[in-house]
C-alpha cells in the first residue's frame, strides 16, 4: 500500500496497529512517522526556555528584579559541542560578572535561571536557542545560530 502522511499516521495509526499483520507495512512506516513527529515535538517542548540543575545548594536569599548579581560563569556550546566552553570568568584576565536582573540586560536564560538561584548557589542552566542568542548565534565566542547552550553559574552577591 501506499506510504502514509504523519497526519494519516495520527488518525490511522490505532487502527493499524490492531492489524499489525496484515497491515505489516503501512504498520511500520506509520510507526516511524509517529516516532519522528514524537521526537520532533519532544525537540519542540526541549525548545522553550531553561532548565536548571543545582549542583551545590546556596544558603543566600534569592535576587528580585532590578537588584545587580554578581555571578561567576563558565559557558558551554562552543560550536554545537555542550562539552566545549566558550567563555569563563575564572579565565586568566577575566573577573566576576554582573548584571541588573531580570530588565533584560542578559540572555532570557539567564534572567529566569539566576532569578531562582540563591546566594552561594551553583547550577547548570541549559539554555534553549530562545533563551540564548538565539538564529544569530554569537559568531565571536563559536556559538552556532539555533545553539542550546550550558552555563555553569555561582551566584556571588545579589545588591
Amino acid at each position: 500500500g501506499p506510504l502514509l502522511s504523519p497526519f494519516e499516521c495520527s488518525y490511522y495509526g490505532p487502527l493499524l496497529k490492531k492489524n499489525a499483520e496484515s497491515e505489516r507495512l503501512e504498520s511500520e512506516s506509520c510507526d516511524k512517522a509517529l516516532v519522528t513527529r514524537e521526537k520532533r515535538r519532544e525537540k519542540i517542548k526541549q525548545a522553550m526556555g531553561v532548565e536548571k540543575q543545582v549542583i551545590r545548594p546556596g544558603n543566600g536569599p534569592k535576587p528580585a528584579p532590578g537588584q545587580t548579581v554578581t555571578v561567576h560563569c563558565t559557558g558551554f556550546g562552543k560550536g554545537g559541542d555542550l562539552s566545549k566552553q566558550f567563555w569563563s570568568t575564572k579565565d586568566a584576565g577575566q573577573k566576576p560578572f554582573s548584571f541588573q536582573i531580570g530588565k533584560g540586560a542578559v540572555i532570557k536564560g539567564w534572567d529566569e535561571g539566576v532569578m531562582g538561584m540563591q546566594i552561594g548557589e551553583v547550577a547548570r542552566l541549559r539554555c534553549s536557542p530562545d533563551y540564548a542568542y538565539g538564529a544569530g548565534g554569537f559568531p565571536a565566542w563559536g556559538i552556532q545560530p539555533n545553539s542550546v547552550l550550558d552555563f555553569e553559574i555561582e551566584v556571588l552577591s545579589v545588591q
